[in-house]
């Protein structure tokens, strides 16, 4: 073994080490990737531009134990042991333009409670042409009954839907946002009951909305992306 070691070593080779990959298989992901690119960097003038998606099993975890909050010197610790306390998911939509977020916890996540979601959208902004970036998830596509089609009538064709690239959800800024809520709320917390976890979301909402909420400087330096721009030009 430890000259099959050796030999490993001298080839740079280790084969006990993976890494994770994320690739879109999607043909048309140039295509893709460049219109939305677009929709950021150059928003057609008056219009909105919505990050949409949905953070589902958030898991409202209770932990057996107190945790300690950080101190001078010392790091915060946390019990390893915990309570589940049931799941929700979260409706968000971020604005490109100024970082505002909205956003809306449901127990579930249903086609019903999108179109709800969708609804509260097209009233907060009643004016003006409204494009929203979104991944290929089956709810946001036209079922059986054309549900998008219509609710896009039942606005003045207003909506215009925008899809990410196969597999690469990552292109949708909303998933910024969403490292963020993950980091600052949901990891380390400690939920006495179910119903605390959408209590300390909205109010993390409402505080990013207050306090915090800024546009991100989104780049993508996709090789094919900038292949594409410089034979354009």
């Amino acid at each position: 073994m430890s000259e099959v070691g050796r030999i490993l070593r001298n080839e740079d080779f280790r084969p006990h080490k993976m890494r994770l990959w994320l690739h879109s298989p999607d043909p048309d992901f140039c295509r893709k990737v460049q219109r939305i690119c677009d929709l950021y960097h150059h928003p057609p003038d008056g219009a909105h531009v919505l990050c949409v998606d949905e953070k589902t099993g958030m898991q409202a975890l209770g932990r057996r134990f107190p945790s300690k909050l950080p101190a001078p010197g010392r790091a915060g610790r946390f019990e390893f042991e915990y309570v589940r306390r049931g799941t929700w998911s979260l409706f968000a939509a971020f604005d490109i333009r100024t970082g505002e977020v909205l956003g809306e916890c449901k127990p579930q996540r249903r086609a019903e409670d999108l179109m709800d979601f969708m609804e509260g959208l097209a009233r907060k902004y009643p004016t003006g042409q409204i494009y929203v970036v979104w991944d290929n998830l089956n709810i946001h596509y036209d079922g059986a009954d054309y549900r998008w089609t219509r609710f896009n009538r039942r606005h003045g064709d207003r909506f215009h839907f925008v899809y990410t690239p196969i597999h690469a959800s990552w292109v949708n800024q909303i998933e910024i946002w969403f490292s963020l809520l993950q980091r600052r709320v949901l990891r380390y917390a400690d939920f006495p009951c179910a119903g605390a976890m959408p209590r300390a979301v909205m109010n993390f909402i409402r505080r990013w909305n207050r306090d915090e909420a800024h546009p991100f400087n989104w780049t993508f330096r996709g090789h094919f992306v900038h292949t594409q721009r410089r034979h354009a030009a």
